[in-house]
């Protein structure tokens, strides 16, 4: 499928897509033409790749991952430590978000009762 095409199923822009392209996050496939030619399994990565980038691993982590990941099953234990890491820094992050949305309870807790 062309860009377009690719960027419309993905929600993700041409520009974003020929970004992570330069960065060597996604490798893509050129038909006779030289045009990009995506195909479905590139959507699933693409979008993991998104969801990657918004639990906020770094752009460096995930191109380490990719590299992994076109290397082939044999890299399959790297990935997943890379992942399990990633995963206790979204824990740590969580953990301070919950904090974060305990205060703004409290304060507006303490509104409500001054304001009654």
């Amino acid at each position: 499928m062309t860009i377009g095409e690719f960027a419309e199923i993905t929600g993700i822009s041409s520009y974003t897509l020929r970004y992570y392209e330069k960065k060597g996050l996604i490798h893509v496939r050129r038909d006779s033409a030289g045009r990009r030619d995506y195909c479905e399994s590139d959507v699933e990565w693409v979008k993991f790749i998104q969801r990657l980038k918004e639990t906020g691993m770094l752009l460096r982590d995930i191109r380490h991952y990719s590299d992994l990941r076109y290397e082939g099953d044999a890299t399959m234990g790297g990935r997943m430590e890379l992942l399990i890491r990633h995963r206790e820094s979204v824990v740590e992050e969580q953990k301070k978000w919950d904090e974060y949305l305990k205060n703004l309870d409290g304060k507006i807790a303490f509104y409500r009762d001054k304001i009654r």
